[in-house]
């Protein structure tokens, strides 16, 4: 099974608190404290306006990088995106915080960017064999998946 991930992941009370004012947005708890909201197409139109996306993401609107600085005032946001079959493929992220950037933004074939970035978060893969799906980042294949109610 593959997946497809493009997300900010953060606090789940930090995204309640900032992405309710955004429109075409779903906060989808995971583990660990964490939640993601996924960049739905929606979302993208109402912030991306006719700014380029910022490499090396397919999803985040270069515009989006500056809420997300904000966002990371009182607690680490990370962006990330994953294209994955099987096991292989590419995987990108990048964390914000207290408006700096402190990770990223990284691209690679493997695991380490979401996973770096998850640690960052404060989350932990304790006896997880598998650290992308420890805070719960694989529980549906696609993006838009995660835009469904359970």
């Amino acid at each position: 099974m593959g997946c497809c991930l493009e997300a900010v992941v953060a606090a789940e009370t930090l995204l309640r608190a900032n992405a309710a004012d955004l429109p075409a947005t779903r906060v989808v708890p995971l583990a660990q404290g964490l939640a993601l909201l996924p960049m739905s197409d929606g979302l993208d139109e109402a912030i991306r306006g006719d700014g380029p996306r910022l490499a090396p993401f397919r999803m985040l609107p270069s515009g989006f990088e500056r809420t997300l600085a904000a966002w990371s005032a009182t607690s680490p946001v990370a962006y990330v995106e994953a294209d994955i079959r099987g096991v292989t493929g590419d995987r990108s992220a990048a964390v914000r915080t207290a408006g700096a950037l402190t990770l990223g933004p990284l691209f690679e074939s493997g695991y380490r960017p979401i996973s770096l970035a998850r640690r960052h978060l404060g989350a932990h893969a304790d006896s997880h064999p598998d650290e992308f799906d420890a805070i719960g980042l694989g529980r549906h294949g696609r993006t838009e998946d995660r835009l469904k109610d359970d």
